[in-house]
């Protein structure tokens, strides 16, 4: 009998330990920490971090969140490759650099369409007036990072090949102070440095995605497992980026102070790059599935990536649609 007691004992105490009970009924997942990557780029994800609110959705569930700053998409995918990153947000090349080399991810949302992402900058005062002007020049740019996509598809307009060209590796916060300093002729970049340097430093625009007729969209990416062993979790992280992107839309002037003040950036600068590159958070569609895919078999033909893929493969829209169905529903139901 007391055997039986202590072994009834052992099992509510192993239980216990496993789940709790939350105040809704439903169990409460312990242990499990969300790790969640972000750039210097600003949009939603910034403005949930500013303002906790990953934290507080998910300390309902008895989650925890950890950040992880990065300076461009492709580390993401390192971190994602060691099980060190859950989510992250990047531009089209990152993703398609990470397929190609076979790390497991998936796309669960399109969260920018880039047409003015990305843009080549030269220095005020440059003598690069024209794309064909950068043979033999110097250009900053991270690899694998979509502007590092965009540099090539740019070079091929002008009917230069990258080796017409000295592409310096660099990462944003390493090429801006080349470009500053004039170490550089040229800089393929992303938002907010476009703004940053055209305003302040009174940098060229030499070329971007409207310019060139080059789609840039960005993605929210998730490491696969996750996905598959957290599938609510999966769906809540969508549904508190929705929740900031939808409040920065509609606090517009709020929001660019707010992201004024994270990032010590002029409000002008903030106001531009939010214009140039209004977040979205809806699913991924055929025709980017197609845009990604001419991408991707550019970058083969290239020899940016050494494999061919099929850009649909990493496509799960499953996520944000369940996501934007329950918003909806949780929208209908508080206006009765």
């Amino acid at each position: 009998m007391r055997k039986r007691l202590v072994f009834i004992i052992w099992l509510i105490l192993l239980f216990s330990g496993c789940s709790s009970q939350d105040a809704g009924g439903g169990t409460k997942k312990e242990n499990v920490t969300i790790h969640i990557g972000i750039q210097q780029s600003l949009g939603p994800l910034l403005l949930a971090k500013e303002k906790g609110w990953f934290e507080k959705e998910f300390e309902k569930e008895g989650v925890k969140v950890k950040w992880t700053e990065f300076q461009s998409g492709p580390p993401h995918f390192e971190a994602m490759a060691s099980n060190n990153l859950d989510f992250g947000v990047v531009g089209n090349s990152p993703v398609i650099s990470a397929q190609a080399a076979g790390i497991a991810f998936k796309e669960i949302s399109k969260s920018s369409d880039g047409v003015k992402g990305d843009a080549i900058l030269v220095p005020k005062g440059s003598k690069i007036k024209d794309l064909k002007d950068l043979k033999g020049k110097k250009i900053a740019v991270a690899k694998g990072s979509s502007g590092f996509n965009f540099l090539y598809e740019a070079l091929e307009r002008a009917g230069l090949k990258a080796s017409d060209v000295e592409m310096i590796q660099l990462q944003p916060d390493e090429a801006q102070a080349a470009f500053d300093t004039r170490k550089v002729d040229a800089w393929a970049i992303w938002e907010p440095y476009i703004s940053y340097e055209t305003i302040i430093n009174k940098a060229k625009v030499l070329a971007d995605g409207e310019t060139l007729n080059v789609y840039s969209p960005g993605f929210i990416v998730a490491r696969s497992k996750f996905t598959e062993e957290h599938p609510d979790l999966t769906v809540q992280f969508l549904k508190v980026y929705e929740k900031a992107r939808r409040w920065q839309n509609e606090n517009f002037d709020e929001a660019v102070s707010i992201y004024a003040r994270a990032k010590k950036l002029d409000e002008k600068v903030v106001a531009r790059s939010l214009r140039n590159n209004p977040p979205l958070n809806e699913p991924i569609t055929d025709d980017i599935i197609k845009a990604q895919q001419k991408t991707a078999d550019f970058q083969y033909s290239q020899k940016v990536i050494k494999t061919k893929i099929d850009t649909s493969k990493v496509v799960d829209n499953q996520y944000i649609k369940k996501a934007l169905q329950e918003l909806k529903k949780e929208g209908e139901d508080k206006n009765g």
